[in-house]
């Protein structure tokens, strides 16, 4: 399910149109109202850690996001921010969705969706903060799989695409939980995605096998900049159950779920 794994951020450094044009000046040229449009730019998903529908191994805990990207003049800029996420006994998922923000700037984040997962019911729920609307989609995850992280082997990539190389990073101790460490290089051959140079992405995470989820998350692409995921304040308690329930006055579209039925 797309939406619980997903944060969207379509318009987030939208400039502001007065860079570009003023509407004040062309209505007071034409006399008519004039709509200013802009080519470019692009609609961005980050994807953040996966979080399984594990049973009996209930947890809170605060997931901190930072994004980096590179500026032409050899800046870079970055968003960040801080989110909570549970799941109970039962493997129900709690998610919150804050906006990601810039960097020590001064706008503030807030949080525009809460975000549930039931793997019993197949339904999963995000209730946008704004409308008080719950939206439905299909939740296909199982409790009763075995979710583990997905690791590369060292060689050479099919049809001579370049070459990808794996590290074990051995075991290390992170929020009082147990963790082991792989790093994955995979160096892209010039020209295989439109590149005139060896593309390097380097993929590094550290994953924990009692709450079965990384809790720490990098990133590192020429397409996607540098992503950094790292979970900190981690309880293993059971969390309140009400934070499983829909947010009291939040009305339910369950168009979704309809238009997945045969």
């Amino acid at each position: 399910m797309k939406a619980l794994l997903s944060i969207s951020l379509a318009g987030c450094l939208t400039l502001p149109a007065a860079l570009f044009i003023s509407d004040s000046s062309l209505r007071a040229q034409t006399g008519q109202t004039v709509i200013g449009t802009h080519d470019g730019g692009t609609s961005e998903l980050l994807e953040s850690i996966f979080i399984p529908p594990k049973p009996n191994v209930p947890f809170s805990l605060t997931l901190e996001t930072e994004w980096t990207r590179p500026m032409a003049n050899g800046g870079t800029f970055t968003l960040a921010n801080k989110r909570g996420i549970m799941r109970d006994s039962a493997g129900h998922v709690y998610q919150e969705r804050w906006y990601l923000v810039p960097k020590g700037g001064k706008i503030e984040s807030t949080m525009n969706y809460i975000q549930i997962a039931d793997p019993y019911e197949h339904v999963g729920y995000s209730c946008e903060v704004a409308s008080k609307t719950c939206f439905t989609e299909p939740y296909n995850r199982s409790a009763s799989a075995n979710y583990q992280p997905a690791v590369g082997k060292s060689g050479a990539l099919p049809n001579g695409q370049g070459s990808r190389t794996v590290e074990d990073l051995g075991k290390k101790d992170i929020e009082g939980l147990e963790t082991t460490g792989f790093r994955e290089t995979t160096t892209v051959n010039p020209g295989v995605f439109g590149n005139d140079q060896p593309m390097i992405i380097i993929r590094e995470f550290w994953y924990s096998p009692q709450l079965g989820i990384n809790l720490i998350s990098l990133l590192d692409s020429p397409q996607s900049g540098k992503q950094q995921f790292t979970v900190t304040h981690v309880s293993t308690a059971e969390p309140d159950p009400h934070f499983f329930t829909l947010p009291e006055g939040y009305s339910v579209d369950r168009s979704g779920i309809e238009k997945s039925k045969p």
